[in-house]
């Protein structure tokens, strides 16, 4: 099957968040399906195009039209060469990327014409498949970023042979971010007819989301619970009814991770590298963990990390109402990200409060990430929502054991300890409140000092888990057969 992945951001080019590490890992599994042809395309943005290191090449170029007007396009590729012989042998993965300085010379998101600038990337998308070496049977269309790739290919492409067979679905990643714009949008940049107006719009807005949600042939989300409760208004920030509308063609895949980045017994970052069948590296671990962060050394002090962007819907005003209440627990807290001023200030203040006992990282680093996954006990996720998370799912791999709320990824990937039959993956809170979250925490310390032996057998447990992309790849592959 020929499958085009097109993504906003992939790993090992840009990342921001988890999409990058989705769109870094699935295609290459996917490769290793036998008879897949699988390229991902992103758009050219200027930390890529600068960064002499990489060996891209030239493909061609092109216009695009966008509504009144044509636009330069440049196509450029990369080829990651597999290395397998004989039963392991697969096609290559193929990297696209679609270039124009005016659009893509900063890099992510968060400017005025972001809407203008994704638009043009889907269009570019469509444009770009006649130069490249395969015509896909499958456009992966990845949140609101390709949300038009489904409107262009029916309006524009769909009775041209080179399309005539690509079928799209949209991965909803996180439905918050929906790509809103003005009315005028529609004339002034999308350039399609008024038969489409109704489809585009949503709330007197063009969404870009809600276009892709209806005129794609498949939705899926990042786990099968996410993909229940974005059909109701509490997850589903004002899509709850169009979602229903289109529930017959929804469906939810859990993420996987990179398990051989995210792996402990090879982990060159890590002070000392572990194993399931032999943990004792990371107790050395979690012991360079407090020098470095200048907290108590002290093997007997379980140590809890946060690893996240520092904003709202992570649950974060959770930890603010009993921040007090936590540390008092008897903890040392552990955490890493930036985001929102409010919460950037939060963990600075515990830090300054509590010297040797918290420890705020206000920046990213992924080197630094590893430190903690390795050297932490357990692993705080207090999310309003989460479509999937990542995070949990790495922690486990290093042995460190999530406390969650009930949302989400969070469900479909941490079964609540049973802590008699020692049963079940990390410990769980349901309700949206902060005194649940901290019974949560308090559950866990207390198992942390009361039951050692059975703290080893679950951090032995969740570490030697399944956690990569092999049976999720398979259940896309399953998808894509079906449209």
């Amino acid at each position: 099957m020929n499958i085009l992945y097109a993504a906003s951001e992939a790993m090992p080019y840009v990342k921001s968040g988890g999409l990058g590490d989705v769109a870094g890992s699935l295609p290459l599994e996917l490769t290793k399906i036998k008879g897949n042809k699988v390229c991902v395309i992103l758009p050219y943005y200027g930390d890529i195009k600068n960064n002499n290191e990489l060996n891209i090449e030239y493909v061609a170029s092109f216009s695009v039209p966008l509504a009144w007007r044509n636009v330069y396009a440049g196509l450029f590729k990369a080829v990651h060469k597999n290395t397998g012989v004989g039963k392991n042998k697969r096609e290559d993965l193929i990297y696209y990327f679609i270039d124009n300085d005016y659009y893509f010379a900063a890099s992510g998101y968060g400017y005025y014409n972001d809407g203008e600038r994704f638009a043009f990337f889907s269009k570019a998308v469509l444009e770009a498949i006649p130069f490249m070496d395969f015509s896909p049977d499958i456009i992966h269309c990845n949140d609101w970023q390709t949300g038009f790739i489904p409107l262009f290919l029916k309006a524009h492409y769909q009775s041209q042979g080179l399309y005539g067979n690509a079928k799209t679905m949209l991965t909803i990643h996180n439905i918050e971010y929906q790509g809103k714009a003005n009315p005028d949008f529609k004339d002034e940049v999308l350039g399609v007819g008024d038969e489409w107006t109704n489809i585009i719009t949503f709330d007197g807005c063009v969404n870009a989301l809600k276009t892709g949600i209806v005129l794609c042939d498949k939705i899926t989300t990042v786990s099968k619970t996410y993909s229940h409760e974005i059909c109701h208004a509490y997850f589903a920030h004002g899509l709850e009814n169009i979602l229903r509308e289109n529930s017959y063609k929804l469906t939810g895949v859990v993420n996987g991770i990179d398990d051989k980045l995210y792996n402990p017994k090879t982990d060159n970052v890590i002070k000392e590298k572990f194993s399931p069948s032999d943990l004792s590296g990371k107790d050395a671990c979690k012991k360079h963990l407090q020098e470095k962060l200048g907290l108590e050394v002290n093997p007997d002090i379980p140590v809890v990390a946060m690893i996240s962007r520092l904003v709202s819907h992570k649950g974060l005003d959770l930890v603010e109402y009993v921040a007090h209440e936590l540390v008092n627990l008897g903890i040392e807290l552990v955490v890493l990200g930036t985001g929102e001023k409010k919460y950037e200030d939060l963990f600075n203040f515990m830090a300054y409060s509590y010297p040797g006992k918290v420890s705020s990282n206000i920046t990213f680093s992924s080197s630094l990430a590893k430190e903690i996954y390795s050297g932490s006990d357990f692993f705080l996720m207090p999310s309003k929502s989460e479509p999937c998370g990542l995070s949990q799912l790495i922690a486990m791999r290093y042995a460190s054991i999530p406390i969650v709320r009930e949302t989400g990824g969070l469900v479909d990937t941490v079964p609540p300890i049973n802590p008699e039959t020692v049963d079940g993956a990390g410990f769980t809170f349901k309700g949206y409140n902060a005194h649940d979250m901290l019974g949560a925490v308090s559950r866990a310390v207390d198992f942390y000092r009361y039951d050692k032996d059975k703290l080893k057998a679950i951090k032995k447990k969740i570490s030697s888990y399944d956690l990569g992309w092999k049976t999720s790849a398979q259940k896309y592959m399953d998808i894509y057969s079906s449209i």
